[in-house]
């Protein structure tokens, strides 16, 4: 019986890794075909004719594709970074101290990760225009910062909750304060969390595409997802497959990369976050 449940795990486990993988192996393979091979039916005489032509059109044409990587890198590693540093401190707030509109305003945090961004796009329009900071890599920064805020209070509250109290009056009983305390003490038990907060602001920023194309008008400020669509469209409206998926596969490698190398860390904090209420 334990054999046959083994062999359930290792039928299952190559199943989910072909449903995952294959997709990336066919997009990496599509992105160095020619575009009129993508189009084309499937002819054997073809279809293993490879180049890097679609890549080399995404870096050396008008689109200025790096520079659209660069400005995506700028923003997602800033959102990463200022969600991760607000929500540890708002996640320490609710979770340590005891203040009487304490779990309303928590229930507020939750009930907001239920309104989709959509929703709250123009007054947020209205209120960056005002403050000057629409066609601002920094204004979508915050934008960005304010979507994911309250997921990332959400899971450092949970993190926070699962530190022992006789940690931190040992802490404070050596002298140190709370900040100090939260960055040497607390800091490798809330680093799943912390790492999970970064990664899922990271993504999001990363793939967002209605809040860049309503934020920004200027090209030179264009983030990847925006630059995409404006490089994939050819004469009459024809769309340029092979710059398409070749772009798809600049924008996943940044992911690919994030997600490996923070995957112990994200798959502890969602765990914590499951956990704990």
């Amino acid at each position: 019986m334990p054999r046959l449940k083994n062999v359930f795990y290792v039928v299952g486990g190559l199943g989910a890794l072909l449903v995952f993988a294959v997709p990336l192996l066919w997009a990496l393979f599509r992105s160095v075909q020619p575009n009129d091979v993508i189009v084309a039916a499937p002819d054997r005489a073809t279809f293993f004719q490879l180049t890097w032509d679609n890549f080399r059109t995404l870096i050396e044409g008008p689109g200025n594709l790096l520079r659209a990587v660069g400005n995506s890198l700028v923003v997602a590693l800033s959102t990463a970074v200022l969600t991760a540093l607000l929500a540890t401190l708002a996640g320490y707030g609710f979770a340590k101290f005891r203040f009487r509109s304490g779990p309303v305003l928590f229930a507020l945090v939750v009930v907001s990760m239920m309104i989709p961004f959509q929703a709250i796009l123009t007054p947020l329009y209205l209120q960056l225009n005002v403050m000057r900071l629409t066609d601002s890599l920094f204004g979508l920064v915050l934008f960005y910062t304010t979507v994911n805020l309250p997921f990332g209070v959400f899971v450092m509250r949970n993190s926070f909750s699962s530190v022992p109290a006789e940690l931190e009056d040992s802490a404070h009983v050596d002298g140190c304060g709370t900040l100090r305390m939260i960055a040497s003490v607390l800091r490798p038990l809330i680093t799943p969390g912390a790492a999970t907060v970064a990664l899922y602001a990271f993504l999001a920023a990363w793939t967002e595409f209605l809040g860049a194309l309503t934020f920004l008008t200027k090209d030179e400020l264009y983030t990847l997802p925006v630059a995409l669509v404006n490089v994939q469209a050819g004469a009459y409206g024809e769309v340029n497959f092979g710059s398409l998926v070749a772009g798809s596969v600049i924008a996943m490698i940044p992911c690919v990369v994030l997600y490996v190398g923070l995957q112990r860390f994200y798959v502890t904090g969602l765990a914590s976050g499951a956990v704990k209420g």
